[in-house]
């Protein structure tokens, strides 16, 4: 299974979704708020397409990679699910280390915030996204959806309808 950063995210934000991405339902492309941060990261540093490479590896694909101080940087619109863009841009320097890559760095940037958060390599990232990879597997190749688990961000995420359909 090629395990994607959306994966990893959703892992850390939701198992539902992530069962239900995984398997082939796939409400984004319905979510205006999906559209909106899609916006945000394609129109906010526009000089970026000239100055970084986008890098697709291992099923991964990082939109902004400076190559010569090897910095991920990853654009997100808000900060509410913090966690899930942490372990996303950890699971990119991971996969960056397996394929030879020294090093790496990250940063995920919220400019509507005008916040930047940084994350330095660890060694113990290799072990962390080994155990993502593993918890993955066994929540999408279950014959189960795991059941609803009522979270503040519930109702903007593009799922939502789809969860609570007997309550909309």
């Amino acid at each position: 299974m090629n395990i994607t950063g959306t994966h990893v995210a959703y892992l850390h934000t939701c198992k539902r979704k992530l069962w239900l991405f995984a398997n082939g339902i796939q409400m984004e492309y319905t979510s205006d708020i999906v559209a909106d941060g899609k916006l945000v990261a394609e129109t906010t540093y526009l000089d970026r397409s000239r100055k970084y490479t986008e890098l697709a590896i291992d099923g991964i694909k990082i939109d902004f990679f400076n190559v010569k101080d090897k910095i991920v940087h990853e654009v997100k619109k808000s900060d509410k699910v913090e966690v899930a863009h942490v372990a996303q841009l950890k699971y990119y320097l991971s996969v960056l280390v397996r394929n030879g890559i020294v090093d790496p760095k990250g940063v995920i940037e919220y400019p509507r915030l005008k916040q930047k958060e940084y994350v330095e390599w660890n060694d113990e990232f290799l072990l962390q996204a080994k155990q993502w990879e593993d918890e993955i597997c066994l929540i999408v190749q279950s014959d189960i959806c795991p059941s609803i688990v009522k979270k503040g961000i519930c109702k903007s995420c593009s799922y939502y309808e789809l969860c609570y359909i007997a309550e909309v």
